[in-house]
């Protein structure tokens, strides 16, 4: 690592684009506190079409430098956490930063990190945009809740342009956000195949504990994430899937408060922690079909670690779920709060392996093309192009 000269930064890697210098490529300076699966794809697609400079956390992101491509140049910021009155002093050095590296544009690739709407003033050499993952808080997302609901509208009011994850979120972001809807962009969240490239990495395949059928619930588990649905259909199913295994995987909201729904709870392999990668890669191979029973929503990071796997899904027809999952034919959908309907999907695939083969092969062939990183990154490229010819005709 290097000192970045008069930032007192330190740069994990330098600059090392795939463009050349006389190419002249359009540089973009990229700030986000947390969101490390989406942030790392979305640099490194980014990056195979601009100048990319990924200013984050050094105690989120240090310990994942690995996955990030060489060709970003990253940044790992001693940045305070949001409480902290340090934040004051480091908004100093970040726009210190921002002045000197001159980016054609700044993109925040979340709205969440409060102290920035300070700061942002003082950056309009270069258009800002904001990334928009949830227009609405989710039911009982608690770490969400906590930032005052002012502070995560005003730093997309001062957004010249925001991105979206879906054509529905568009017209709700437009709304809420008092927001032109030329200046709100539709960009898929990308595919995240960082733990398939660890289990490709380390020569991990299914283990032989996976046994018989496995169903896999994996993220934070909150009120929105419907997973007492998901436990009315296990009740529902009884035994007509043999060998049926619920694996339940993340922090939150304890499943077990929901063990006397169960209709056998011998069936669970609850995991209620934090999941270290070797474990999520293990949980997805392992994984016979992947379930999001979303009662809320706007997009899924969950769908874009199971395409990676080439693993089909069921999901419930909340926000952009649906529209997601039938056009690239990667699974089934059904109403959210319907545990009958769950159920039946889950049987249904269950019982017919060749579509859930069909199904998966979709999946992947999405993750790999039209929903990659680098895919997901020329459409990006492509809007910053507008909006800096927009900015400067």
């Amino acid at each position: 690592m290097k000192n970045v000269a008069g930032t007192g930064f330190r740069d994990v890697s330098p600059a090392r684009s795939r463009h050349t210098a006389g190419d002249q490529p359009m540089k973009a300076l990229l700030l986000v506190t947390e969101l490390e699966d989406y942030t790392i794809s979305f640099a490194n697609g980014l990056a195979r079409h601009a100048s990319v400079v990924l200013a984050v956390p050094r105690r989120r992101y240090e310990h994942l430098a690995r996955w990030i491509d060489p060709a970003v140049d990253t940044r790992l910021l001693e940045w305070p956490r949001h409480r902290s009155p340090a934040n004051i002093p480091f908004l100093v050095r970040l726009s210190r930063l921002v002045r000197e590296e001159r980016p054609a544009i700044v993109h925040l690739l979340s709205n969440t990190t409060i102290w920035l709407n300070l700061a942002v003033p003082f950056w309009r050499s270069a258009p800002l945009v904001t990334t928009v993952h949830d227009v609405v808080t989710h039911p009982g997302d608690r770490e969400t809740g906590v930032l005052p609901g002012w502070a995560t509208s005003l730093i997309v009011r001062q957004s010249d342009d925001i991105f979206v994850h879906g054509q529905a979120l568009k017209q709700s972001a437009a709304r809420r956000f008092a927001k032109r809807v030329d200046r709100i962009h539709v960009v898929p969240h990308p595919a995240i195949p960082r733990y398939s490239e660890l289990a490709k990495a380390e020569g991990m395949v299914r283990s032989e504990a996976a046994g018989g059928f496995n169903l896999l619930f994996f993220g934070r588990i909150f009120a929105y994430k419907g997973l007492g649905d998901l436990v009315g259909a296990e009740a529902i199913l009884g035994d007509r899937i043999p060998g049926l295994r619920m694996v339940i995987a993340g922090r939150g909201d304890d499943p077990w408060t929901l063990g006397e729904r169960m209709g056998k709870p011998s069936r669970y392999d609850v995991r209620h922690r934090f999941i270290d990668d070797a474990e999520v890669a293990q949980a997805f191979l392992d994984a016979d079909l992947v379930v999001l029973p979303y009662t809320e929503a706007s997009q899924s990071g969950v769908l874009n670690i199971a395409a990676s796997f080439g693993k089909p899904v069921v999901v419930t027809d909340v926000g952009e779920l649906r529209s997601t999952v039938e056009d690239a034919r990667i699974g089934l959908v059904v109403p959210p709060s319907d545990p009958a309907a769950l159920a039946q999907a889950i049987l249904a695939l269950a019982q017919e392996g060749q579509l859930r083969e069909e199904l998966g092969r979709n999946a992947l062939a999405w993750a790999r093309g039209p929903n990659s990183p680098e895919a997901v990154g020329a459409r990006v490229a492509g809007f910053y192009h507008d909006i800096l010819a927009e900015a400067h005709p």
